[in-house]
């Protein structure tokens, strides 16, 4: 007896040994001479020879074990299906043949309560997040539950996929899951203490691009948790200076990204990059102006600026903004048809943080001829001589004057060069924002 057991040990570590190591041939002819292997777990966690190719992303066996109508949610132990393991190992390939196999992306397991998608915004594969997100559209999740509700579907602890991504410092992941739709302010259950936003977590994990990103999507820091402390007080205890700077009510509210405008929702992907990555330079701006006194600096700016003295003589005779007079248009309004620079329309769109508590925001006017925005799309930059540049998002073109930012304000004010607008005679941006409420008003 003792002797059959120990053959029946070395069958199932030959097996899954080459599973692991993507023995093709190997494996395919155990099974072609005795099919009931595939039934066979390991000792310890009861993982499936499928568990044991997804998490080592051995994607042309997995591809002949699911081919063979082996369940592609089979479960191990810790009832975590092999979509699962692919997740938290990152293997892409392996994410995407399970889904295609009808792998359930709404499965939890017994370990945490957690599905895949919060395996995949723990672990920051963000490739991997994507690919489920994009499954929940067109799965009977979308039907059974609702994509947002999936988005913010909850482990056993009480925490969204965006609380354990802003804990474990992925920013990546924080930002898919936003632009997802994922609440920004919700509080957790039993994760961390109790009541904590992801602000709270991101706080508490100090990471800056965590913090950043939460902040310009709206993340409250005043919102306290059940023990009455702000994200400010956790980033302090943790000794996280440079994110406890960036928290503190006292400094001024950084600009929020206008996610509650229709128009805004249906941005195209250039449009959309360009109007981010001027927010994120705007709110750089404002960092640097609270970090100045402070011992802690900002990383090197998300977009260098070495090189543009090369742009000089290109940027010369390209038509500039008619509002700062500063950057060179790069976004149509629609359907009127006038252009304006990323930071002016950006600066248009958020003169008001949004309000959670209204149905609706206002929407903003073209401040050219004081039409409602019903769409923003890329421009195409022409020249002095009828000439028509192709805008690439990826390298936004400059002027000869460098821009800056004043200090805390998400207005106009706070994204143009307002030096620039009393040496040339123009209506001040401020005044060009309050002019644009005031037709709002009812």
């Amino acid at each position: 007896m003792g002797q059959g057991l120990s053959c029946r040990e070395s069958h199932e570590h030959g097996l899954f040994r080459a599973v692991q190591n993507g023995e093709f041939e190997i494996v395919e002819a155990m099974l072609e001479k005795n099919p009931s292997v595939l039934e066979q777990t390991t000792v310890h966690g009861r993982l499936s020879a499928l568990h044991v190719a997804a998490a080592h992303g051995q994607i042309q066996v997995l591809s002949m074990l699911l081919d063979r109508s082996v369940n592609p949610d089979i479960l191990n132990r810790h009832k975590q299906t092999p979509l699962m393991l692919a997740t938290m190992h990152g293997k892409i390939s392996c994410v995407e043949r399970l889904i295609q196999a009808g792998a359930n992306i709404l499965m939890f397991d017994s370990l945490h309560g957690r599905t895949c998608l919060h395996y995949a915004a723990y672990y920051g594969h963000s490739d991997c997040l994507q690919i489920i997100l994009s499954a929940a559209h067109s799965t009977p999740v979308a039907a059974s539950w609702g994509f947002a509700r999936f988005v913010n579907i909850r482990d056993g602890n009480g925490a969204t996929p965006l609380h354990l991504a802003a804990r474990q410092r992925q920013p990546e992941c924080v930002h898919i899951l936003l632009d997802s739709g994922a609440l920004v302010c919700a509080s957790t259950g039993g994760y961390g203490y109790l009541g904590s936003t992801p602000l709270h977590l991101a706080a508490h994990g100090g990471s800056l691009d965590c913090v950043r990103e939460l902040l310009a999507w709206g993340a409250g820091r005043l919102q306290r948790d059940s023990s009455g402390r702000i994200p400010y007080m956790v980033a302090l205890k943790h000794k996280h200076g440079a994110c406890a700077a960036l928290l503190n009510p006292a400094s001024p509210e950084p600009l929020v990204w206008p996610s509650p405008l229709k128009f805004i929702t249906e941005l195209n992907p250039e449009a959309k990059d360009l109007l981010e990555k001027a927010l994120t330079e705007a709110n750089k701006e404002r960092e640097k102006a609270i970090l100045k006194e402070t011992v802690y600096s900002l990383p090197s700016p998300l977009h260098s600026h070495v090189g543009a003295a090369d742009d000089t003589s290109e940027a010369s005779d390209i038509e500039l903004c008619c509002i700062c007079f500063d950057q060179v248009c790069t976004i149509e309004v629609q359907t009127c048809g006038h252009q304006m620079c990323a930071h002016c329309t950006l600066a248009l769109c958020c003169h008001n943080k949004p309000n959670p508590a209204m149905a609706c925001s206002k929407v903003p006017v073209c401040p050219f001829c004081r039409s409602n925005i019903t769409q923003l799309v890329v421009a195409k930059i022409k020249t002095n001589d009828d000439r028509e540049l192709e805008f690439s998002p990826s390298r936004p073109r400059r002027s000869r004057k460098s821009f800056n930012f004043s200090e805390g304000s998400s207005s106009f004010k706070g994204l143009s060069a307002m030096g620039s607008f009393g040496r040339m005679g123009g209506r001040s941006l401020g005044k060009l924002a309050a002019e644009n409420e005031e037709v709002d008003k009812p």
